[in-house]
Parts: structure tokens; sequence; C-alpha cells
């Protein structure tokens, strides 16, 4: 526990259990403030209370639904007003199991709007703030589906595709005026997603699935560092390596004025 060291305050949404509680505490331990998002308020007061009394650190506590634009507006809001905040979480999310044409799809939909729209919002709210200050991270919590969407519910995995695909853009812009951005692709994880995604976890087999405290641990030494995308169950970080250079490698040759020669009549 860090109780000496302020490093400004660290913006956790999907913040009330599991992944997004572990951040919240690991945060704080690391001598962040809180800001906690999650739609129940409740938990989240238990949660920052608990915190708080562990570590000493501020908690304040931000009750609001993602997929409602009332609520997103007006987290967005803090975010663009608090100059407070050094580090946003995109940890807020829910997931899928069924196969595409089994889906619901308002609920594919809802899925979107949380896993899609609200962490491209909250990021468009804060990176202006990063970027005039220099300095801000930024952690987007994906999952191992954004590269194999073949595992589950494909709009899950579509979502989390946007969520690579974004921070690596994002990367790309922001490196240079001092913005750090991680991505976190964490594969089956104990928390309550499964339940709630429709297949509960003690149906998978134990030896792929990680706890969160595990996981965000990972990840965090990951993004000390200085990780890009963190995998946390991958062994070789030389197996990603690879994976991204031959993705960069096809750069060259994606856009041609010509069909390429075996396309021809």
């Amino acid at each position: 526990m860090n109780t000496t060291v302020h490093r400004g305050t660290a913006f956790v949404t999907g913040a009330s259990s599991g992944i997004g509680a572990v951040y919240a505490d690991r945060l704080a331990r690391r001598g962040y403030d809180l800001i906690l998002v999650a739609r129940s308020g409740d938990k989240l007061k238990a949660l920052a209370a608990s915190i708080t009394d562990e570590t000493g650190r501020s908690v304040e506590t931000l009750p609001a639904d993602l997929t409602k634009m009332d609520d997103l507006s007006r987290v967005e809001q803090v975010l663009r007003t608090d100059a407070s905040i050094t580090l946003l979480v995109n940890n807020a999310g829910v997931g899928a199991t069924a196969p595409l044409l089994q889906s619901d799809i308002v609920k594919m939909e809802a899925m979107v709007a949380l896993n899609v729209t609200g962490p491209m919002r909250l990021t468009y709210a804060v990176a202006p703030a990063f970027v005039s200050r220099g300095t801000g991270t930024i952690i987007n919590i994906a999952s191992i589906v954004a590269i194999a969407p073949e595992v589950l519910n494909g709009v899950y995995g579509g979502s989390k595709a946007f969520i690579l695909a974004f921070s690596q853009s994002l990367h790309h812009e922001l490196a240079d005026k001092g913005v750090r951005i991680q991505t976190v692709l964490p594969g089956a994880t104990a928390t309550d997603f499964w339940d709630a995604a429709g297949l509960p976890v003690g149906h998978l087999p134990s030896e792929i699935v990680m706890s969160a405290t595990d996981m965000v641990d990972a990840a965090l030494s990951g993004l000390d560092q200085g990780e890009l995308v963190t995998i946390p169950a991958l062994p070789n970080i030389a197996d990603w390596n690879a994976f991204d250079t031959a993705r960069l490698a096809l750069g060259p040759n994606l856009s041609h004025a010509a069909p390429a020669a075996r396309y021809s009549a």
C-alpha cells in the first residue's frame, strides 16, 4: 500500500464487483484517489467505505447506467471537468455466449451500447484533457475474443475487437502527446460475468479460469512494463509480438490500384 504518493484520481467503470472492484482496490493501494462508476449505488458505497478504511484514499461514487444517455452524459461531464483525473479504466461491459442466430437482437444492441459506445464516449470525454496536460493513462478492458471471435457470441467478439482496434488507434495518435494506452485481453475470469452471459463459470474447465485478482495484478504488471496489449494468460509475449508483426507486415499490400493477380480473369 502506498500512503505517501498521490498519483491523482483513477476513474473506474463497472467498479462495484469483479475486475472493476479489484482495479479500484489495487489503484488505491498504488496511491490513487478514486471515482467509481457502476449501476449499483449500494455496492459502490460499501466498496468505497472498505477501500477508504484500508488505504485512507478518497473514494467518490457515481451510480450510473452507461447504456442510458442521460447517465452517460453525466459521467462524461465529470471526465471533462475534473482535472484531478489521471487514469481512466474502461471496464464496464457485458457478454453473451449464445450463438448469433439464437440471440436476442435487443440484448445485442444493449451490449454494443455498453461495450462499444460507452468506452468510446468516455475516452473522447477525457482524452482532450489528458492531451492538454501532456499526461494521462487509459486502460481499456477487452477480451481474448477480440482476436479469437469464434470462441463466444459474435457480437460480443466484435465489440471487443472494436476496443482493441480503437486502443491501437489511440496509441498511434496520442502516444507522442504523453497519453498512455493499454488494452487488456483477459481470458475466462472468475466473475459474475459468466452468469449474466448465460454460462455459469462453474461449467468451464477450471484450468482455463483465472481469478479476478490474478488477472488485474497481471494487467497492472503489464502496464508497469509498458505493454500496449496485455494478455494475462499468455506465457510468451513473443507470440503476441509475432502476431502483431504479421499484422503490420500486411500494411504495404492492403491497398493497390489494381487487384491482386489471383483475381485476374
